[in-house]
């Protein structure tokens, strides 16, 4: 675990994490974020893959920049898990695609909701929309934390 604050590293990607991690304190709040941020991640590239493959894969890539630009550790992370979720896509019968992602993902987003109503605070994405891309990255920083990989 890091033993160095935000502040003294001054990474954005530490800022971001410790600005999301406010809202993100309760332990069952914390359990249904490691539940539905990825599954929230599946579906948006499940809905983005039923309009073209090509566009889940531009999506993905996208936000990979993103992350390139905060952490090399975490990009590969969230490369590798998109990576994956993209080969399931692939595997899926592709009439299975669209009414999954939509029924699971509203459910995941029912989950969040809950999620923080009992954490009594409001999502982070509601004053920066950068949060819903920090979301699975606070994910990939437990299970960094638990495998001792720095990001």
């Amino acid at each position: 675990m890091n033993q160095t604050t935000p502040a003294q590293t001054g990474r954005a990607i530490d800022s971001l994490l410790a600005k999301y991690s406010e809202s993100h304190l309760n332990p069952v709040n914390e359990v249904i974020h490691f539940i539905c941020v990825p599954v929230i991640v599946f579906t948006l590239l499940g809905l983005l893959w039923a309009i073209h493959p090509w566009v889940a894969l531009a999506g993905a890539l996208a936000a990979m920049l993103y992350y390139f630009s905060l952490s090399v550790p975490f990009a590969l992370g969230m490369l590798l898990m998109s990576g994956a979720m993209l080969a399931l896509l692939y595997v899926l019968p592709a009439q299975w695609v669209l009414p999954l992602s939509i029924t699971v993902f509203v459910l995941a987003w029912i989950g969040q909701f809950v999620g923080h109503k009992i954490e009594g605070k409001k999502p982070s994405f509601f004053d920066d929309l950068r949060f819903l891309l920090i979301g699975p990255l606070f994910v990939l920083g437990f299970l960094y934390r638990r495998l001792h990989i720095a990001y």
